[in-house]
């Protein structure tokens, strides 16, 4: 694809493998599983559920910005959540964070993450 190209966001921590925060082609900005990782690199896997999702959504948003997108011009986001009892605060958090815009979305429960950490996001937008 001659319209690839790989994004490191600034303002996140450094990605913890062989990985880019995002990476755009076809016009679409495709972003890493975001984890409740701080910009410092501290994981916050001792901080309540609603501070790790916080930190998710902030996350999920500097990478979009780092691409030139938007949480406006998100496509599918996939929720992943160590106990769905989390879901429907995340739910709130997530309808306030993106207001009337409403992506396609799927959330799947999962056994564990990364260092004991509840939740991770990845997701597509269009890019510009």
């Amino acid at each position: 694809m001659d319209d690839l190209r790989t994004v490191e966001a600034p303002a996140l921590a450094a990605p913890g493998g062989h990985y880019s925060h995002a990476a755009v082609a076809g016009g679409l900005v495709f972003v890493a599983g975001q984890l409740p990782i701080a910009p410092d690199g501290r994981k916050l896997g001792d901080a309540p559920f609603d501070l790790q999702a916080r930190q998710v959504l902030a996350n999920l948003q500097a990478a979009l910005e780092a691409a030139g997108s938007s949480p406006a011009r998100l496509v599918q986001v996939r929720v992943y959540l160590t106990d769905l009892a989390h879901w429907p605060a995340f739910d709130a958090l997530y309808a306030q964070w993106l207001g009337a815009h409403r992506p396609a979305r799927a959330v799947v429960p999962v056994p564990a993450l990364h260092y004991g950490l509840l939740l991770e996001v990845e997701a597509v937008a269009a890019a510009g």
